[in-house]
C-alpha cells in the first residue's frame, strides 16, 4: 500500500472490498456520519474505531495506521499505542507495539479477527489485560498471550505501566 494518510487508506481498502459507506459503517458498528468523516479526513479515528474497522476489512492495525514506525494513536481511557516494527512473513503480518498507560487507564478492545494472536510482555507496572472474561495479572518482566478474535481488556489500575506487544494476524490481505 502507499503511504497514504488514515483517510485516503480507509477509503481505498473499502472500495477494494466493494463496501458502500453504509455497508462498512455497519459491519464495523459505527454510525455512517463517523465513516464518512473519518474518510474526509475531517475527524480522525480513535484506536477502538481503528479496530473496529479492521475486522471488516480483514487488515492489521498497521493497514490503517501505515508501517512507518512512530506511528500512534490514542485509545479511550489513554492507552497509547506506538508501532515499532511490521513484518510480512508468508500470509502473516507481525506488528510490534510499545502500549504506554496512565494509572487508572482501561481499555476494551474489540475483536482484532478470526486468529490473530496478541502476546504481551510488560516492561513496568502491572496490567490487566487478556479476554474480557478471563482477564490475567502480568506484572514488570512477566508474558500473557491470547487469542484477540474478541473483546479483550487492558488496564492499568495500580499506577503508570507501559507493555510491548505482539500482534499476529494471517490473511490473505496482509500482502500491501
Amino acid at each position: 500500500m502507499n503511504d497514504l494518510g488514515i483517510a485516503d487508506r480507509l477509503r481505498e481498502l473499502r472500495l477494494a472490498r466493494g463496501f458502500s459507506l453504509s455497508e462498512l459503517a455497519r459491519r464495523a458498528d459505527i454510525g455512517k456520519a463517523t465513516l464518512s468523516e473519518i474518510e474526509s479526513g475531517r475527524r480522525n479515528p480513535n484506536i477502538e474505531t481503528l479496530y473496529a474497522l479492521c475486522e471488516p476489512l480483514d487488515v492489521p492495525l498497521t493497514g490503517m495506521l501505515g508501517e512507518t514506525p512512530g506511528a500512534h494513536g490514542t485509545a479511550a481511557g489513554g492507552m497509547v499505542t506506538v508501532l515499532l516494527s511490521t513484518r510480512h512473513l508468508d500470509g502473516a503480518t507481525i506488528e510490534v507495539f510499545r502500549l504506554e498507560f496512565p494509572a487508572g487507564a482501561r481499555h476494551v478492545s474489540p475483536s482484532h479477527g478470526e486468529g490473530v494472536r496478541e502476546q504481551l510482555s510488560v516492561v513496568s507496572g502491572t496490567l490487566i489485560v487478556g479476554v474480557a472474561d478471563r482477564p490475567a495479572t502480568v506484572h514488570a518482566g512477566e508474558c500473557h498471550a491470547w487469542t484477540s478474535d474478541r473483546e479483550h481488556v487492558f488496564a492499568a489500575p495500580d499506577g503508570p505501566a507501559e507493555a510491548v506487544v505482539v500482534i499476529t494476524t494471517h490473511s490473505t490481505t496482509c500482502d500491501r
